[in-house]
């Protein structure tokens, strides 16, 4: 053995000496200590594996355990992928079906109360459905031309110069601001033009018998350039009011209404505004005061009642638009899926009333 070799070997001895010094016996082929973390392999023995073996790699491949899932996906195949999401889809049409509230193909939908959650739209005056009624009051009476059809766009009316227009009305701590706007491309010889209709609306929510008089409410006109109205009372042509969207509904007879999504808008109907209602008669001023307060009467929260007192003032939030009669309202409620226990057909009938507080009286100066 030439000198190279027996350094080789005893650097190979070297290498596996104990730590007193004493030499340690060589590894041979097939002893179990040569895969001993840290040792040194010579030139026969198979590289070691790591003492650290990578997790992620035996994860991503060699030979697995087979699973129960595996042998089930083994047997049914495809199936076992497809049928679960079959049910799923079932399930979720399932729920959206019960879940969906009924339609009546109109954008708005109406509430009992006339209001809704904040940023729903809510239409006060419609039933669900179309219905074939039989209410002689409820058709409009005959009297003056008005526009049919405006342009859709409105714009707000302003403050007077004079006077006490924009004055707040009432010490209520629930004040509430409102504008008085009229829809543009109607003819205002119908309606005595801009400036009456405002000052009308203005009276009529600043006399003590309206809403102020319950003590608990102010209200105060303004001209639209400072924060957005608590709500907009709106003088609207019957067809622009009739729009699916406003005042649209399935009975024969035009009215106004109150719609929440609509920028909070009291919408005025101008061809009542023009020519009442059959319950009140001749009594124009009366019709007007009426419309105002109730339509108000919605922009504040409230909803349809019916008459209370046999021969008495009707409420000024019961529907006298189309009569005082309970038996003539309810019909309105009985295709009125929101609305149907609002008003019984029990015989009563009241007389017309435009106020919320009629007590109090006419406090009105001059």
């Amino acid at each position: 053995m030439n000198r190279a070799a027996k350094d080789g070997r005893k650097g190979r001895e070297r290498a596996h000496d104990t730590p007193s010094g004493e030499p340690r016996r060589r590894i041979r082929r097939g002893d179990e200590q040569r895969y001993q973390p840290g040792g040194r392999r010579i030139s026969a023995d198979p590289l070691s594996a790591s003492w650290k073996p990578d997790r992620q790699g035996a994860r991503e491949g060699g030979p697995q355990r087979d699973s129960g899932w595996r042998r089930v996906a083994g047997i049914f195949g495809w199936r076992v992928y497809v049928v679960p999401l079959f049910l799923v889809a079932t399930i979720l049409v399932v729920i959206n079906t019960t879940r969906q509230p009924p339609q009546n193909g109109s954008v708005t939908q109406p509430s009992a109360a006339g209001t809704g959650s904040d940023g729903g739209a809510v239409v006060s005056e419609r039933p669900a459905a179309p219905a074939n009624l039989n209410i002689p009051t409820a058709d409009l009476p005959q009297g003056g031309a008005f526009t049919e059809t405006g342009k859709g766009t409105w714009h707000v009316v302003p403050l007077a110069k004079s006077g006490d227009s924009g004055k707040k009305a009432g010490t209520g701590a629930h004040f509430y601001r409102y504008t008085v706007e009229v829809e543009d491309g109607i003819d205002p010889s119908s309606y005595a033009g801009d400036d009456a209709f405002a000052a009308a609306v203005e009276g009529i929510l600043s006399d003590p018998r309206s809403w102020i008089g319950a003590g608990d409410i102010s209200l105060q006109r303004v001209d639209g350039t400072g924060p957005a109205p608590n709500f907009r009372v709106r003088l609207t042509s019957m067809n622009s009011a009739t729009r699916p969207d406003l005042c649209g509904f399935g009975i024969q007879y035009p009215t106004s209404c109150y719609v929440k999504g609509f920028e909070h808008s009291v919408v005025i109907n101008l061809a009542r505004w023009v020519r009442g209602a059959k319950a009140f008669g001749a009594d124009m001023t009366g019709y007007r005061q009426y419309a105002i307060n109730h339509e108000v009467g919605h922009a504040l929260g409230l909803g349809h009642v019916g008459c209370t007192d046999n021969g008495g003032p009707a409420p000024v939030m019961m529907q006298q638009t189309f009569g005082v009669s309970n038996d003539y309202v309810a019909q309105l409620n009985s295709v009125d899926q929101y609305n149907k226990t609002a008003v019984p057909a029990d015989g009563k009938v009241c007389k017309p009333n435009s106020w919320p507080v009629p007590e109090l009286g006419d406090r009105t100066p001059g």
